[in-house]
């Protein structure tokens, strides 16, 4: 197994080490902040003893542990890597410097991959000399317990650096998609904030309170869309397919999306007070951390039921 450099230590860097040592290759990790690398571990611990307790890891927690390293500069990071994955603040000037630096530093072989969320490939890399083998390979927040990684590279980027990328995150577990060129928010934000616009303009003409808006994405869509995407739902919707379900109700959707209603707006400070002042209800700000375990658990034991669904299908 070829070594992984994980460049950004933080919340997501972390959550990367886990999916490469998991799938046993070794991961050394870097940030400008020792303390940072420390209390990550720390995390990736606990987190890793939570996986064992799911049984969705196939060794015991110290043996992947033991995969993980620490590097005291970039140039040791890099130094005998294959593969970086950069997770560094989300600032499109510190990923032009860090992208810089890293193709100044790593070996021309080593591929450089972004997580950010935010910006394109091109954003950032388009003035690195060796820009042809950087791209975005952005996850979804925690990576080690949902596996979609979207494939982002640039006109620039050499497509057999962009297949390898695909092709490892096949191999280290995870569902990549490939995009067939840039977008702002790429795919899986895209959708995710369409519905988050839709979800503000719903409250915010008092269609609908916080909780029971959230409530009908827990306990209605998001119960479906854990297993079928919305091609599959309309597919499954209609009794002629997704072309019989198109004519039936795109009319419909167009109205909608065109209506003025749907019309893009800002979110307003009143908006945002009434939307806080009901979250507020149901949760403090202090307990966010506790409700974010509460929610990877939550995760880890739906993907253990997705896990055992696909084998029981396998063997039908």
């Amino acid at each position: 197994m070829e070594k992984i450099a994980i460049v950004g230590a933080g919340l997501v860097g972390r959550a990367w080490a886990i999916v490469f040592a998991r799938a046993g290759y070794p991961v050394m990790l870097y940030d400008t902040n020792p303390v940072t690398v420390e209390r990550s571990l720390e995390t990736v611990e606990s987190s890793l003893k939570d996986l064992a307790e799911f049984d969705l890891i196939a060794e015991t927690p110290s043996v992947i542990r033991a995969r993980m390293s620490i590097a005291k500069s970039l140039e040791e990071v890099l130094a005998g890597a294959a593969y970086a994955q950069e997770s560094t603040l989300e600032n499109v000037d510190v990923k032009k410097k860090i992208f810089a630096d890293m193709d100044a530093i790593a070996a021309p072989s080593t591929i450089l991959a972004s997580s950010t969320s935010t910006f394109m490939t091109s954003a950032f890399a388009t003035e690195v000399k060796g820009r042809h083998r950087c791209l975005v390979a952005h996850p979804v927040n925690p990576p080690y317990l949902i596996p979609l990684v979207e494939v982002s590279p640039a006109a620039f980027t050499a497509p057999d650096v962009a297949q390898r990328t695909y092709d490892l995150m096949l191999a280290v577990g995870q569902k990549p998609i490939m995009m067939k060129k840039e977008t702002q928010g790429f795919i899986l934000n895209r959708l995710q904030w369409a519905m988050m616009a839709e979800a503000y303009r719903l409250v915010d003409d008092g269609y609908v309170g916080v909780e029971d808006l959230d409530k009908t994405l827990k306990d209605g869509l998001g119960l479906r869309w854990s297993f079928i995407g919305p091609f599959e739902v309309g597919d499954l919707n209609a009794p002629g397919g997704i072309a019989d379900y198109s004519r039936r109700f795109g009319p419909m959707i167009y109205e909608m999306d065109n209506s003025e209603q749907s019309k893009a707006r800002p979110w307003s400070d009143a908006l945002l007070a009434k939307i806080e002042k009901e979250r507020r209800q149901y949760m403090q700000v202090s307990d966010i951390g506790a409700r974010s375990k509460w929610r990877d658990r939550r995760l880890m034991g739906l993907m253990a039921h997705k896990r055992a669904m696909e084998l029981k299908d396998q063997s039908a």
